[in-house]
């Protein structure tokens, strides 16, 4: 990971599940899915959605990067499919900020081709939520 910050945040999270940070810095972060075998729905090769949102909503976290951030909602869309063995990259920006809630737009790629764009609604605990 080429970064000047680190994550503080879903720090435990399977890499394989939800991908690896490529770019971390203020506002912005950049995550990278290589989609196997054990993602894959169908005799085509399709690959779940729910590994691809769960790719953006991580590269979300990682844009807000607090130790306590939650999703609280989001606005997604599927614009094409993704397919075993592609590379998925979700870029994640911060666009606004207000006390504790932040919003981050995200979009998912592979190769030059848009497959995935989100609105995310996070929010900053003053503590874990499971505390």
């Amino acid at each position: 990971m080429s970064s000047e910050v680190l994550p503080l945040t879903h720090q435990g999270i399977s890499p394989t599940l939800v991908g690896v940070p490529a770019e971390l810095s203020d506002g912005k972060a950049v995550v990278s899915l290589t989609t196997d075998a054990t993602m894959v729905a169908d005799s085509y090769g399709l690959v779940h959605g729910g590994f691809i949102f769960g790719l953006a909503d991580y590269a979300a976290m990682l844009a807000v990067n607090e130790p306590t951030v939650v999703l609280g909602a989001a606005q997604t869309r599927f614009l094409a499919p993704v397919t075993l063995g592609d590379v998925a990259v979700a870029t994640a920006v911060l666009i606004s900020s207000e006390k504790n809630k932040y919003q981050v737009e995200c979009m998912v790629k592979v190769g030059d081709k848009a497959v995935f764009t989100g609105e995310f609604t996070c929010f900053v605990l003053e503590k874990h939520v499971l505390a």
